[in-house]
């Protein structure tokens, strides 16, 4: 069987579900504050992923505006019982504090390319929810339960509870079913079924440097549960020099011809200071079943970096640049915005010219409604670039390019005017600010000004740890350079707010347009290209 490098999902793609239905598998992740909710992609081979749709897509599904950054969807399982889809997945609306405001919902599909139905509430108990179909057609949701008391944890424990899919709702009565080991902190769960044995799989030690895969199993589904012999059947925590850290939160799923893979969420630090640039990545390992009916990960508990997979990977889609245009009435599916379901208000693509409008709205790093509208970093090097056609009026009006994580750690190019009208280039620049969200004032460059009108070109190329910006004016074919060089690993999750287990995402590229004059200026991008760079010095990248 051939190698494959992991991770098979690069850049944000958080807390993997899979499923197998035929000779198709799906992997949907969480999307967090990023709209529409939940990625999922597909492959007929496990090693060559497509992304296909993101289900919840509407304001009766899903409706974040106010939701905190790395709040929103958090790890949603999709599952299917013979007859439809079902993807299960939680809203949460606060997450730092002593309490946790965790909304869970089910939405169901006779296809995976939807139509997906208007959601069905289940509890608000905790997070990180499944379902589970029983071969004796009884369903179980289960979810982490919180506890705000801290009694002795905050992670409770895993609760499960009978769902009944003709009256849409939970009956019969909850039971913690695992309170997790000594490493705490236990979510992520997902139930199996196999040689009459109950399997339950958890998460646990934070999805920091002390994650963890943990597996259980009893006779029954209510319990008691006895841990696996290896306690964590895949980690990294104690192994700081694996090339996978941060391994934890993973799926089983077994092939038609009865292999068994598990996929996980995984980072790759960069630097001395080990930031996870790409974000939570999705992994992929080999596993199987021994005679005393257990499942081991092949060469674990440490995730390997190249794994057997059905297939060979195609490199070629991920290295190849991409250049987009906005000529369709929705974006690129690679492109997604933040929190809100009405997109009328802060962007609409240009069918007649293929350019992108955005109106403008709130500050950079809003929790309600901020135009901007980006894609991921996939790559640890690489170039974006785009036009930008705008008329500011004066200093709170501003439009450009922006390498962006949340409104903690963002580098922003942007046009914008100085209180006299005139038209300027200006960086804005949020390093790891948390919890103000301030401005590094001293950093910002003395303002380039611009003619009144005309279009600009805007730059930015990052090269492992280096971002620098760049400008050109109308058909200028020579880049100037803008600023100083920045530290790209600020745009990481490390850097994020409440940094310890609470910064959730990946880094973006992207436009962005604020007004906050409220007058809603717009601001017009003409195309946007994406360009992968490799760097042989890099071992992600080799």
């Amino acid at each position: 069987m051939p190698l494959v490098r992991n991770p098979i999902l690069p850049g944000f793609n958080a807390d993997p579900s899979i499923l197998r239905v035929g000779s198709d598998y799906y992997i949907a992740t969480s999307t967090f504050e990023w709209y529409p909710g939940v990625q999922i992609h597909q492959s007929t081979d496990l090693a060559n992923w497509t992304l296909i749709t993101r289900p919840l897509s509407r304001a009766a599904q899903l409706d974040m505006r106010g939701d905190p950054d790395s709040c929103g969807v958090w790890a949603p399982c999709l599952t299917h019982d013979g007859n439809k889809f079902y993807l299960v997945y939680t809203d949460v609306k606060r997450k730092d504090g002593s309490f946790k405001d965790t909304h869970n919902y089910i939405v169901t599909a006779d296809s995976i390319s939807g139509p997906w139905s208007d959601p069905i509430y289940t509890n608000s108990s905790g997070f990180d929810p499944s379902l589970f179909h029983d071969d004796d057609g009884k369903k179980y949701f289960v979810n982490m339960l919180w506890d705000h008391r801290k009694r002795p944890h905050s992670f409770a424990g895993i609760a499960c509870q009978e769902f009944d899919p003709v009256q849409n709702k939970l009956v019969g009565p909850r039971k913690n079913i695992f309170a997790g080991t000594d490493l705490a902190l236990v979510e992520g769960p997902h139930v199996y079924k196999r040689n009459g044995w109950y399997y339950l799989l958890t998460a646990e030690g934070g999805t920091g440097y002390d994650h963890a895969v943990t597996f259980c199993r009893s006779r029954s589904i209510w319990g008691p549960y006895e841990v696996h012999p290896q306690k964590h059947i895949l980690t990294s925590k104690d192994h700081p020099h694996a090339a996978l850290q941060r391994a934890g939160h993973g799926d089983i799923v077994d092939t038609p011809d009865g292999r068994t893979y598990l996929v996980h969420l995984t980072g790759r630090p960069t630097t001395q200071l080990r930031r996870c640039v790409l974000g939570r990545e999705t992994a992929i390992q080999e596993a199987y079943w021994s005679d005393d009916d257990w499942l081991y990960i092949k060469n674990g508990p440490v995730p390997s970096l190249y794994v057997d997979l059905p297939a060979e990977r195609d490199e070629t889609p991920y290295w190849s640049p991409k250049s987009y245009t906005f000529s369709d009435p929705n974006l690129p599916i690679d492109f997604q915005w933040l929190r809100t379901p009405d997109t009328s208000r802060i962007f609409r693509t240009n069918p007649s010219d293929g350019s992108l409008t955005l109106i403008g709205r709130e500050s950079t790093g809003s929790w309600f409604e901020q135009a901007l509208v980006a894609r991921r970093q996939e790559h640890f090097s690489y170039d974006a670039e785009t036009t930008i056609d705008f008329s500011p009026e004066d200093e709170r009006q501003f439009a450009g390019l922006t390498a962006y994580y949340c409104r903690f750690n963002f580098f922003y190019l942007t046009v914008s005017a100085h209180n006299d009208g005139k038209r300027e280039l200006l960086i804005q620049a949020s390093e790891a600010s948390w919890p103000l969200g301030s401005l590094n004032l001293q950093r910002l460059l003395q303002p380039i000004s611009l003619p009144q009108e005309g279009k600009v070109k805007l730059k930015v190329s990052v090269r492992g740890r280096a971002l620098q910006f760049y400008y050109a004016l109308g058909g200028e074919q020579e880049w100037k350079k803008v600023g100083p060089v920045f530290d790209a690993s600020v745009v990481s999750d490390e850097c994020g707010g409440h940094q310890a287990h609470g910064s959730f995402t990946g880094a973006f590229v992207g436009v962005a347009c604020s007004d906050l004059n409220g007058t809603a200026k717009e601001a017009r991008f003409e195309g946007f290209v994406y360009t992968p760079v490799r760097d042989p010095s890099d071992r992600y990248d080799v």
